[in-house]
């Protein structure tokens, strides 16, 4: 399956046909991303010290010890001024999260070969974590490459859309606890962490479980965008990851009269849903982690 959708190169949006499996997010409800300094929830801040976002390498600019992200803003490539974050970064690609001390897992979409590997690198702790930042300067250590790709899947019959890398060298973060049999109970309430449009770290809770009977994905009404590619989605009462944010509604819609972008809203149990690859469908899993 075929979509035509719309996306910000730079300060140009441009349309292009996509997969299904690209098919971007959108907010269902009231928009219930936060900054993770933002979070009432001490579990959700923990957890998301073990995601990442994929930022290309170039717009690392080192230092010493440190890397300083150059990016751009969500209002300089064309959402409203008044939207929500519109004056934060927009440095991240996809995200991702640590199943294992040097494995990561992301959307297959995110990391199709291994020059997406070559040219991209994993950033913990882009996050506003006390306060909001205007300048990211991430420690080196906090920087990974992925070296190997174990098991990947981007299927335009199944939609089933996962990438399981290897990174250059093991974390010091703790591996993300995640489902290995059953599936998610319909209306269970789930959790996003990962980088909407490319923003800093956001957790967006108060979602759940819509339609659970698909094979290789369950689909949720999660605030989720662009970026969001690879997010971790839990459940909400374990902390344990379910699956893959992979796809979507579309993001942004146009202003006519403020001639900019804003966020698409619509209600709980309206539009597509976002899709979420099921964690248990990645096999490979049981071959390294015990």
């Amino acid at each position: 399956m075929r979509f035509t959708n719309m996306v910000f190169v730079g300060s140009l949006l441009i349309s292009f046909t996509i997969l299904a499996s690209d098919v971007e997010k959108v907010v269902y409800g009231e928009d219930n991303r936060v900054d993770v300094y933002q979070s009432q929830s001490a579990i959700y801040k923990k957890l998301s010290k073990s995601t990442a976002a994929m930022i290309p390498s170039s717009s690392l600019e080192t230092l010493g010890d440190y890397s300083t992200i150059k990016s751009g803003t969500l209002e300089g490539d064309g959402i409203c001024s008044d939207a929500k974050f519109a004056k934060q970064q927009t440095a991240a690609m996809c995200s991702g999260f640590l199943v294992g001390k040097d494995l990561l897992l992301t959307a297959g979409h995110c990391i199709q070969t291994m020059s997406d590997c070559e040219s991209n690198s994993w950033v913990f702790d882009y996050a506003n974590t006390t306060s909001e930042l205007n300048v990211f300067n991430i420690n080196k250590k906090d920087i990974y490459k992925c070296t190997q790709i174990i098991a990947r899947a981007l299927d335009d019959s199944t939609y089933n859309d996962f990438a399981l890398v290897k990174l250059d060298r093991p974390s010091n973060r703790e591996p993300l606890a995640f489902r290995k049999s059953g599936k998610i109970s319909k209306n269970a309430e789930i959790v996003v962490i990962g980088h909407p449009s490319g923003l800093p770290t956001k957790i967006s809770d108060n979602a759940f479980v819509r339609s659970n009977k698909n094979k290789y994905y369950f689909q949720a009404n999660l605030d989720t965008f662009g970026g969001n590619s690879g997010s971790a989605v839990f459940d909400s009462k374990t902390g344990a990851v379910e699956g893959i944010l992979v796809r979507g509604e579309q993001d942004y819609v146009l202003d006519s009269e403020m001639n900019c972008y804003r966020p698409k809203v619509c209600k709980m149990n309206e539009c597509r849903g976002e899709d979420v690859t099921r964690i248990t469908n990645i096999k490979e899993l049981k071959d390294f982690i015990h």
